[in-house]
């Protein structure tokens, strides 16, 4: 399952056996602490960094990243200027994986090409709770208005485009475009995943993207009212500033970047930030990544979503991930040591 549809299932499994959100602690690290630090490719993940840290508007981050613009050797930059915080609640580390997806579609509509990818409405914007994916999907109060970016030939790839946020629309002639989120109509969303497994149609150890999809399409009626049960809608906008080569824009508007980015929740790690990620599960993973995206359902400061690129693939990589682990944010020292909840020993 992708990072995205996984979210919900992690909130539920999270606090599972009586656990309950708690105040949460910092602890500062030292990078002996890190687990694989010494062997990582700290000049990759410099690069990575500088992408985003020119729009970091803090003083503490802007001073840093004149110092990295200038191109020093990497492990000593981090290693002079930062400090590892470890930010922890009662909720359980979770790494999930999010992929851009490809899509195949038309500019026009055909017998294949027969799903609309929209716009977004200008009564939709600002309005609050607009109407339902149920409404918008069943109702004319989308067509005749030119809203459609294009048409593509899976309704279910549509549906997860949505949950992704962006992706592109492979033509019949080759040419590709590209969509990034634009806005949605002010519904929550809610994981079709957490109820087929409320439903006792799987159990939670058999969810996965793929199984969803597959259960839709061979069960079409029950499929449809299935995918109604998230009332959230996405719009959508071409991105034609990005070139192929590059990855989709991310919460701060730049491109991500395949396994060095990673979504987490702003409200404990400062977009931007270097997290240093500790993976476990099948395909381990020590590496430094940047915290360049968030996702509506990612939550908590021990959870993130890793950026595997674009494409199947990528989203097969991506859909395997549900892992335990640790993340680290590596802050200013200066910022570290104030958000210290209890004084060093």
């Amino acid at each position: 399952m992708t990072g995205r549809l996984w979210a919900a299932l992690a909130v539920w499994l999270s606090f599972a056996g009586g656990l309950s959100a708690s105040e949460t602690t910092h602890s500062i690290l030292d990078f002996r602490d890190l687990d694989g630090w010494e062997e990582d490719d700290h000049e990759r993940a410099l690069s990575v960094f500088l992408e985003t840290c020119p729009d970091m508007d803090d003083p503490d981050w802007s001073a840093l990243c004149a110092l990295a613009q200038q191109k020093p050797e990497a492990r000593p930059f981090f290693e002079l200027f930062f400090r590892p915080v470890l930010i922890e609640n009662a909720q359980r580390p979770l790494f999930t994986g999010y992929f851009e997806p490809e899509l195949n579609g038309a500019l026009r509509p055909d017998s294949r090409y027969r799903f609309p990818v929209y716009r977004m409405p200008p009564e939709a914007r600002g309005a609050g709770q607009w109407l339902t994916r149920r409404e918008i999907e069943t109702s004319d109060v989308m067509k005749g208005r030119g809203l459609e970016i294009a048409w593509v030939d899976d309704p279910v790839e549509l549906f997860f485009l949505q949950i992704q946020g962006s992706g592109r629309i492979r033509l019949p002639d080759g040419d590709v475009i590209r969509v990034g989120y634009a806005g949605k109509n002010g519904h929550d969303y809610r994981s079709v995943g957490v109820e087929m497994v409320r439903r006792g149609i799987y159990e939670v150890h058999q969810v996965s993207a793929q199984v969803i999809k597959n259960w839709v399409r061979r069960n079409p009626v029950e499929g449809r009212e299935l995918l109604f049960h998230n009332p959230s809608f996405v719009f959508f906008r071409t991105v034609d500033q990005v070139p192929a080569d590059k990855g989709p824009l991310g919460a701060m508007n730049r491109s991500v970047t395949p396994g060095r980015t990673i979504a987490a929740d702003p409200a404990f790690v400062p977009l931007g930030a270097p997290v240093w990620i500790e993976k476990g599960g099948e395909n381990p993973i020590h590496r430094l990544m940047v915290a360049q995206d968030t996702g509506s359902a990612i939550k908590g400061p021990q959870r993130a979503d890793i950026f595997f690129g674009t494409g199947d693939a990528a989203g097969r990589a991506a859909g395997k991930l549900r892992d335990p682990g640790r993340m680290v944010v590596l802050l200013p020292i200066q910022r570290a040591y104030a958000m210290l909840t209890e004084p060093l020993q």
